[in-house]
């Protein structure tokens, strides 16, 4: 009988956290941006509005209905690796930006100092430019085998 009472009240715990999961999963997977806290879900919605594309245009170009497409929107269903790639190339932006990593990759990709110098390097002619490489690779190989 103890035994019968304890999963009844697993099983009622159980509930109670899906129930809450799914009140609170939106704002647990949404990815703070410029526009504010954004699912992928509504980040979808938004990027395809902005591209002027209906949801029957965007199933047409996935090979999806268009009730598939709304439920990607509403966040009923998840979008898998490779659909998170073809509906990037629909909307002309990164897989980063669709899954809202484009405020951190930026950070990444601001040009540092050596890049600046690289670029710069990239101007001189040829053989200087492989003398600079020359230079550069046996200095990074130097530094590891001092770091070893």
């Amino acid at each position: 009988m103890q035994k019968v009472m304890f999963i009844m009240a697993a099983e009622q715990d159980s509930e109670r956290e899906r129930k809450d999961v799914g009140r609170v999963s939106v704002n647990k997977r949404g990815v703070a941006t410029k526009e504010g806290l954004e699912t992928i879900a509504q980040r979808l919605v938004r990027l395809r509005k902005e591209r002027g594309i209906t949801q029957a245009q965007m199933a047409t170009l996935l090979g999806v209905s268009q009730p598939v497409v709304s439920d990607y929107e509403r966040g009923a269903l998840r979008l898998h690796g490779e659909l998170i790639l073809k509906v990037a190339e629909i909307l002309g932006v990164s897989a980063d930006e669709l899954l809202g990593r484009d405020s951190q990759t930026k950070k990444a990709r601001t040009p540092g100092k050596v890049q600046k110098v690289f670029e710069e390097v990239s101007r001189l002619p040829r053989r200087q430019q492989e003398k600079v490489v020359e230079f550069v690779t046996a200095f990074v190989r130097q530094y590891e085998q001092a770091q070893k």
